[in-house]
Order: structure tokens, then C-alpha cells, then sequence
């Protein structure tokens, strides 16, 4: 733990010398430069050593001058802005300081929690947790949408061997699937073969004549091979299992969505744990006091 704590003060520390080389900065725009000024707003002056570090060698000239002329740009209405609202607007002076700080503080923290969390969390997700956290929460995965496994082709009229293609899509011998992933590949404008994949259906259906259906869940219920077309294309499509909206979404659907989650709740207990671990320890060493009046 005092390693933990030794380790994080060393950032914390280098925060605040940040800060500090920033308020020096600051200082000294005040004053006279070296070097002629790139622009002037009333009595305020923005030089060359406050553009440092905007750009890098590694942007072309010409994405560099857009990026300092923008900068440019922006600190001058940044500081009409000010003097405009310094005219404008009597401000307390010290509720203002006392803003800006809360502000410096609280950035100094969310640097440090996102510093420590970087240095610890594990990003990998087994399959059981993925599979707990779906068993225990599956009110949380209800379907906004009708979902879809099977087999969706969009192919130009003027393609060869239109009418084989039916028969390749209901066929479940390995040979024709390979032989309907060459024609695809071939000739089909979309096509998605991945029938273990679940997919929104509204999505997969937009552009197509079957956007035009009314009652999708009707629909799903009494169709499980569809061929149609417009002008330009013929579309196929294979049905192997759907899923309606308002139902509990199948693991499948939503294991990324699961992963994410879990991952997310890691980076809050951390930076909990990181603030009670603090604490403790302070509290431990006598490093703090309240002093309560009577």
C-alpha cells in the first residue's frame, strides 16, 4: 500500500509542478517579450512561445499553419469574450479564484484516478464472467429492436445465375455454402452469410422493399425464405431464428455490450478503492484532523 500511495504522490506531484509552470507562463505573457507579438487583443498579447507544443513534426506544414491559425482565431474571441464580460459583469474576484481552483484540483484528480487505473485494470473479460453477468441481469437486456440469424443477398439484376441462388441459400451442404460465398464475393453489391450472427433486422431490411412492411413481427412469424426486388436488385433473404422486440436479448446480441460493462465497473471500483486506500492510510498515520467547535 505505501508503495501504492509513494508511486501515485510522484504524479500528483508532477501534476502540480505542471500547474504551477503554467501559471508562470501565464505571468510572463503579461510582460514584455523577446519576440514581436502574432496578436493583440486591447492590452493583452498572445507570442510565439504560447503556441509551444501546438504542433509537431509530425503534421505537414500545411495542417500545421490551419492548426495555429485556428488556435489564433479562437484566442482572440476567447479574450473579446472576456473583456466583454469583464465590462459587463461586476465578478467576485475571490468566488471566481475559488472556482478556478476547485477546478485545478478536481482536473488533478481525474488525471491521477485515470493515471492509477491505466496502471492496473485488467481489459480481458473471461467467458464466464460475460455468462454470470447475463444470467443475473437479463432484465437489463430486453430487445429495442426485432433481431434476425440467417442470410441477406443484394445482387444486380444483370448478375449470372440469378435463379441458383435460392437454391445455394437453402442448401446446408458445406460445398454449396462455399460455392454461394464465391458467387457473393463475385457479384453481390451486400451480402452478410454470417447465419450465427444476429442482426437488426430493421437495419438489414432499409433501401429494400421489405423496408415497407407493416408488421415486422408478423412478418418474421410466417416468412422464412423471402426473394424480392426493385428496379436495380434482387433480394434474398434466409430467416434461420428471430428474435422480437421487447424480448430478452439473446447472449450473442449483447456479449460486447457485457464485456464493456464489466470492464466499466472495474475502472469505478479502482478508483474507489484508490480513494478509500488514501484515506485509510492517513487515517492511519494521523495525517489529517477535524476540528469541531463546541
Amino acid at each position: 500500500m505505501n508503495n501504492t500511495i509513494s508511486s501515485l504522490a510522484v504524479v500528483l506531484i508532477g501534476l502540480l509542478s505542471g500547474c504551477d509552470l503554467f501559471k508562470i507562463k501565464d505571468n510572463q505573457s503579461e510582460l514584455t517579450s523577446e519576440t514581436p507579438p502574432i496578436a493583440r487583443v486591447y492590452d493583452t498579447y498572445l507570442y510565439p512561445e504560447d503556441l509551444e507544443g501546438l504542433t509537431s513534426e509530425a503534421i505537414n506544414s500545411s495542417d500545421s499553419a490551419d492548426i495555429v491559425e485556428r488556435y489564433i482565431q479562437s484566442w482572440i474571441k476567447k479574450q473579446l469574450l472576456i473583456d466583454e464580460a469583464s465590462s459587463r459583469i461586476d465578478f467576485d474576484e475571490a468566488e471566481l479564484s475559488r472556482k478556478i481552483l476547485d477546478y485545478r484540483y478536481a482536473l488533478m484528480v481525474h488525471e491521477f484516478k485515470q493515471y492509477h487505473i491505466n496502471q492496473r485494470l485488467q481489459t480481458d473479460v473471461s467467458e464466464e464472467e460475460i455468462q454470470a453477468y447475463y444470467e443475473t441481469n437479463q432484465d437489463n437486456f430486453e430487445l429495442k429492436q426485432n433481431i434476425i440469424r440467417g442470410i441477406f443477398i443484394k445482387l444486380p439484376k444483370e448478375a449470372p445465375k440469378i435463379n441458383e441462388v435460392g437454391k445455394l441459400i437453402r442448401s446446408q451442404k458445406p460445398k454449396d455454402r462455399d460455392e454461394l460465398a464465391s458467387y457473393c464475393f463475385q457479384f453481390a453489391t451486400y451480402y452478410t452469410l454470417e447465419d450465427t450472427v444476429w442482426l437488426n433486422f430493421e437495419e438489414l431490411i432499409q433501401s429494400t422493399p421489405l423496408a415497407n412492411i407493416p408488421n415486422q413481427e408478423q412478418y418474421l412469424k410466417n416468412n422464412k425464405y423471402v426473394e424480392t426486388n426493385d428496379q436495380n436488385f434482387e433480394y434474398f433473404l434466409y430467416i434461420d431464428q428471430y428474435k422480437i422486440a421487447d424480448q430478452i436479448s439473446p447472449l450473442e446480441f449483447v456479449r460486447d455490450n457485457i464485456a464493456e460493462i464489466i470492464v466499466n465497473k472495474r475502472k469505478i471500483a479502482l478508483a474507489n478503492n484508490l480513494e478509500s486506500d488514501i484515506y485509510s492510510e492517513a487515517q492511519k498515520n494521523n495525517d489529517f484532523e477535524i476540528f469541531r467547535s463546541n
